[in-house]
């Protein structure tokens, strides 16, 4: 039998709950965001500077994140982006939106 594919491709919205959970702990800048997703999909979902940024600023906009200057691990300015407490709110609600949506798919694909 085949192992997954070595990259799958998110459902639309699925990134902006990846990344307020990625920032839930701490304050991370883009990079960081990326590669914590990566590292915890054990590599399966690698996201893209081109879908990364557009998404943190939508984020941003929505008043979900905000971003603070500052200097990373090797001494490079970048923006850090943390959770508002609507971000908190809102990644409460789409964890629970998500669960019951893959409760119910999974419920379909089991169904003989």
């Amino acid at each position: 039998m085949a192992g997954p594919p070595s990259r799958l491709e998110l459902p639309q919205g699925t990134l902006d709950l990846l990344i307020l959970k990625a920032i839930a702990l701490e304050p991370q800048h883009g990079w960081a965001i990326s590669e914590r997703i990566q590292q915890i999909s054990n590599d399966a979902l690698q996201v893209q500077q081109g879908s990364l940024y557009p998404a943190l600023h939508r984020l941003e906009r929505r008043g979900w994140i905000k971003a603070k200057w500052g200097t990373s691990d090797n001494n490079r300015k970048a923006k850090f982006y943390e959770l508002t407490r609507a971000g908190r709110r809102a990644l409460d609600a789409q964890t629970g939106a998500w669960r019951a949506l893959t409760a119910a798919v999974d419920l379909l694909l089991d169904t003989p």
